[in-house]
């Protein structure tokens, strides 16, 4: 990839830039660097629009061996990690990225406590600015004239503000994978750190969100911070977006865009019936044991915000309420490590563990453990239970989308019923045939999880069928497309 060194031209006419790249390297014990190939939709977006369009994907090198394959030269076409040093790439992921503007996202603060803006964060949002100015410069170096750069996630927000003044003839996009904050919980943030995150945010051309209910919340947050410099547009059936003013007039916009990130359905539906995933039905049958007991199965990461305390005390709350089904249910909840170098994610694990143990203490049986806590990241064994599964409980406080809940209809063999979270992105498109419940009501949700073991089976298969097809609307690779083709539109003819 052609960079820009003395005379050298720009090359990349279509520029990535996420804080974990496509590719991983580990070190061999004899000093050997092996790559490994991510997925999901970035990297089968790109490889949509062709080996000959010219892109580039900038990421930081994370790990000891991405560091050691930058420091080496060794790369793969197409990709360029930033050798960010590991205490600021810290501050700025685990300090600000996670342990602020996550928390403020996902409206995870107790308030009577947290947060608190004291030197320390000063200190951690210093790197925060550093890191993202790092990958500001690396791509305002790798692009060619006019080209497109898609700026991914909280943990870059202000590198499409900082990149403008660099490069102000690129068009930039940024793309939000979490929800946004109202802006009562925005509005913790001190004054001038909100006003740096729009103005990085606003530097885009173009912000896009998962769902509309996001994107309205960043555009309430925007209105009254500075009236002088912002003006929301709202107009009715045409594109939103917000005006910069400049001499009382508005000098340029930036356009509001959603892009509901759908299932891969032909990788799922392929990978699913592997041989790997077929043992590991075998061996969750034999684990669920029983004859024809029903099985209600969440796969989630043990993130503070997927609410899986709370589903384990709704499960509970129908084995006390409905003793009829002792010994014919059996709660398949897979709790994959999450930030566990965060004390608050190793005291919420430990609790799922807590609440796991006692249910199993109080109504298990020799012949029947009412909950199967699996806490080992294992994707096959994920979809084994999504094709198992009779319930699908997705209950987070608050999410972006939720893939999981549109997984599960895709793979499901027999039809499954989905009980979902209100607040989980997905709602926005599933909600007529899922069991939506408030995640933080017990008996409501103990309530939908009886009312999906209860569903008759054509009614199960019905609406599956119909989940499926919403779910799988805007496929991986072309929800990349959209969002290219929506900014490239913006440039002038």
């Amino acid at each position: 990839m052609a960079s820009m060194h003395g005379a050298v031209a720009r090359g990349a006419e279509v520029l990535v830039a996420s804080n974990r790249g496509p590719v991983s390297y580990t070190v061999g014990e004899d000093g050997s660097l092996h790559a490994k190939r991510g997925g999901g939709g970035l990297v089968s977006g790109l490889s949509a629009i062709g080996p000959d369009a010219g892109a580039l994907w900038v990421c930081s090198a994370l790990s000891e061996g991405d560091r050691e394959a930058v420091r080496r030269g060794i790369g793969e076409e197409g990709v360029r990690m930033l050798p960010v040093p590991a205490d600021v790439h810290e501050d700025a992921y685990n300090g600000i990225a996670n342990s602020v503007l996550w928390f403020v996202h996902h409206l995870l603060y107790q308030t009577p406590l947290e947060p608190v803006f004291d030197t320390e964060f000063r200190r951690q949002w210093a790197s925060y600015e550093t890191y993202n100015r790092a990958f500001a410069e690396a791509l305002a170096e790798e692009a060619a004239d006019g080209a497109a750069v898609l700026v991914q996630d909280y943990h870059l927000c202000l590198v499409p503000g900082m990149l403008r003044e660099l490069r102000p003839d690129l068009l930039i996009g940024h793309f939000s994978h979490t929800p946004w904050a109202p802006p009562a919980f925005f509005r913790m943030l001190p004054d001038d750190i909100q006003e740096r995150l729009m103005e990085g945010m606003l530097g885009a051309d173009r912000v896009a969100f998962l769902t509309w209910p996001w994107a309205t919340a960043f555009q309430n947050c925007v209105e009254g911070l500075d009236p002088y410099r912002w003006v929301p547009a709202w107009q009715s059936g045409g594109p939103r977006s917000i005006g910069h003013l400049s001499d009382e007039r508005i000098s340029r916009r930036t356009y509001i865009g959603v892009h509901s990130l759908g299932a891969d359905a032909e990788f799922l539906r392929a990978r699913s019936h592997a041989a790997d995933v077929e043992e590991r039905m075998a061996e969750l049958r034999a684990e669920i044991g029983g004859t024809g007991r029903k099985t209600i199965v969440r796969v989630d990461r043990t993130e503070l915000s997927k609410n899986i305390v709370r589903g384990l005390l709704a499960y509970r709350q129908l084995l006390e309420d409905h003793p009829e089904w002792h010994e014919r249910v059996v709660h398949v909840a897979f709790a994959y490590p999450s930030r566990q170098d965060l004390a608050v994610y190793r005291d919420y694990m430990a609790e799922v563990r807590r609440v796991s143990d006692e249910i199993n203490e109080r109504y298990g049986t020799p012949g029947w453990t009412p909950v199967l806590l699996n806490l080992k990241d294992d994707f096959a064994r994920s979809l084994a239970a999504y094709r198992l599964a009779d319930v699908a409980l997705v209950n987070p406080i608050r999410d972006g989308m939720n893939l999981v809940a549109k997984e599960v209809p895709v793979v499901s063999d027999e039809g499954c019923a989905l009980v979902l979270s209100r607040e989980a992105g997905a709602y926005w498109e599933l909600r007529e045939d899922a069991i939506v419940v408030n995640p933080y009501d017990i008996l409501e949700t103990a309530r939908a999880l009886h009312e999906g073991l209860s569903m008759k089976p054509e009614e199960r298969a019905e609406r599956t069928k119909r989940l499926a097809a919403a779910a799988t609307a805007l496929p991986p690779a072309q929800w990349f497309l959209e969002q290219l083709t929506a900014l490239r539109e913006l440039q002038p003819s």
